[in-house]
């Protein structure tokens, strides 16, 4: 069976949680093997950096915090995605490297070449064959975070902050739609699930 690495994305309160279930309900009824991971995070390295970026009381410069994440990166993907891919696993990662463009790039503003230079430093030639790119309008997520839990670091920014961040995925979306799906997911859960299914068919057609 042929492995993919797959991404799901989008800015907080876009639903990655409920449609994570989703794609893991599919690959069980496919018969497909498959690893599950997240961003920061997947490693113990990645979980204890994770703790620390999200965490409210954490005072760290935008280059920190973005050397940070790649740092996180590159432990993951040396120690899970390339074994798991090359094993014949497919991986789906809760974020990867486009939340960083949208957050550190398109919400606080650091230059997405910097950004660039890093990825192809930790990841060489590895990119997602597809990034499940949920989108939602800003009103929704904002909804969302507020009654559904206590927010993190990211989570307490303003709302510009936030419309910067959802502008900065639609654009690296419509740069190179081959590989994003962008569904709207402040739809039904039926048809939003109809979706996901019908963009993890075509990659494994």
């Amino acid at each position: 069976m042929t492995a993919h690495f797959i991404t799901l994305d989008g800015i907080d309160g876009a639903g990655k949680t409920t449609q994570l279930a989703v794609i893991r309900e599919w690959f069980a009824a496919q018969g497909r093997p498959v690893l599950f991971t997240r961003e920061p995070g997947g490693t113990p390295l990645g979980e204890a950096l994770r703790r620390l970026l999200l965490n409210p009381k954490t005072q760290a410069g935008l280059r920190a915090e973005t050397l940070l994440m790649f740092a996180a990166r590159a432990q993951h993907i040396e120690s899970v995605i390339l074994p798991a891919l090359e094993g014949g696993v497919s991986v789906v990662s809760d974020r990867f490297t486009d939340a960083t463009f949208a957050y550190q790039g398109g919400g606080r503003g650091l230059p997405e070449a910097d950004i660039a230079r890093l990825e192809q430093w930790v990841q060489g030639s590895l990119r997602p064959s597809l990034t499940i790119l949920l989108d939602v309008p800003l009103e929704v997520s904002l909804r969302r975070i507020e009654r559904s839990r206590t927010k993190d670091r990211f989570e307490q920014e303003e709302a510009d902050f936030f419309t910067r961040v959802r502008q900065a995925y639609l654009a690296r979306a419509a740069a190179a739609p081959e590989r994003y799906a962008v569904i709207d997911s402040s739809r039904s859960k039926a048809v939003v699930r109809r979706d996901i299914e019908a963009a993890l068919e075509k990659l494994f057609a």
